[in-house]
């Protein structure tokens, strides 16, 4: 469960460029704006509404300059909270060019909470990114790293992505990222899966999107962690995640949204 909105994220990814100072016109999303989301999870061939996550974006202010802040929040249903509570708050700071401040996840997973920081300091030709990790029960990671490319961490990555064209990429494409993750600087891998139509059940709207699956090699084999639909539009916004966990299966379906910044024009029917 603890990978179902980290794997939102990692969408961004798709069309992220390699370079250490990356400011980028935002093109996709305002102020104001919130998604949220149901979700589901499949136990014994059954599927149970697992709880809700939501996206807000503000404006904010971060050591004195104006900037804007989005925060996931993410909350088990009290049917699952049986076998496994899940709390996460995950908040970033980045500049109205999209560039990373400041990032902070509290969470609760399961038996254990952890917070994960991380704060950015952009050069010319490289950036340094900061990280304190602590655990309940262990001792705290800390971790100072420079990189000469683009480092995000989960939430400004996906905002980032919303803003790029990935009109160019052809199917079965692997596109390498990096991030940073429980005090860490990781190397990722993204396939896109190419363009899909899909029905939202509980609305019965229909959009194209653009599918991508996040992957996990080990021992030369490719293991598939979650498959993300994302409206192929100038809004780019995540409809629907299909997640494959240790335990199970579970997904995330968007059940509102405020109006995005934006014509839908990937909507195909309501």
């Amino acid at each position: 469960m603890k990978k179902i909105f980290a794997s939102l994220i990692i969408l961004a990814a798709a069309v992220m460029p390699a370079q250490a100072q990356c400011p980028l016109t935002n093109t996709a999303f305002n102020a104001g704006e919130k998604l949220q989301y149901q979700l589901y999870f499949n136990w014994q061939f059954v599927w149970l509404k697992a709880g809700t996550a939501s996206l807000e974006i503000k404006e904010a202010k971060y050591e004195g300059h104006s900037c804007l802040k989005a925060s996931l929040i993410t909350k088990g249903s009290s049917r699952t909270d049986k076998f496994f509570m899940m709390r996460d708050t995950l908040d970033s700071f980045f500049t109205t060019e999209l560039e990373p401040l400041y990032y902070r996840k509290g969470a609760r997973e399961g038996k254990h909470y952890y917070t994960d920081e991380a704060w950015y300091t952009h050069h010319s030709s490289a950036v340094d990114v900061r990280q304190l990790y602590c655990r309940e029960g262990k001792e705290p990671k800390k971790a100072e790293q420079t990189s000469t490319e683009c480092v995000f961490d989960m939430v400004s990555m996906m905002m980032r992505a919303r803003s790029f064209d990935p009109s160019d990429y052809k199917e079965g494409q692997r596109i390498k990222f990096l991030m940073a993750d429980n005090g860490r600087i990781k190397e990722e891998t993204l396939i896109f899966r190419g363009r899909k139509n899909f029905k939202m059940e509980s609305t019965g709207v229909k959009y194209r999107c653009l599918v991508f699956s996040f992957i996990e090699r080990k021992d030369k084999k490719d293991k598939e962690i979650v498959t993300f639909y994302i409206t192929d539009d100038q809004n780019h916004i995540p409809v629907r995640l299909d997640l494959f966990l240790r335990f199970g299966t579970a997904k995330a379906f968007l059940a509102s949204q405020t109006e995005p910044r934006n014509p839908q024009t990937s909507i195909i029917k309501k």
